[in-house]
């Protein structure tokens, strides 16, 4: 008897909103030469502990969540995945800031200036 191992697709940690998806094109259409893609991670800073970093990559990470999007990879941080899954990502823009914002369901508590959050 011969057993067929099957593996479905997981969904990835992140969502990403139309909106994110072009700011990440423009980001890669504006990108240095030797980027690869753009990656969120969540280092340690803030008054709450962990703050959302979106910085261009150019080599890729073998523990990286890789996210392929119409304008170009998009990859989350393998240690910061964990703190993450559940969440949507979007740009917003008004008259007086732009930026991307985060619903993240695992954030207990954030800062009073939104710099950083809690687990």
């Amino acid at each position: 008897m011969t057993t067929e191992t099957k593996t479905r697709q997981r969904p990835a940690a992140l969502t990403l909103t139309p909106a994110a998806e072009t700011r990440i094109a423009e980001l890669m259409a504006n990108a240095p030469d030797d980027a690869i893609g753009v990656k969120l991670s969540t280092p340690r800073r803030g008054c709450s502990g962990l703050a959302y970093s979106v910085d261009y990559v150019n080599e890729e990470s073998k523990f990286d969540e890789k996210i392929e999007t119409p304008g170009g990879t998009f990859y989350v941080d393998g240690a910061s995945v964990l703190y993450l899954v559940g969440s949507t990502m979007d740009w917003t823009e008004d008259d007086f800031q732009a930026g991307f914002t985060f619903q993240n369901p695992n954030a207990k508590g954030a800062c009073g200036c939104g710099e950083s959050f809690m687990v």
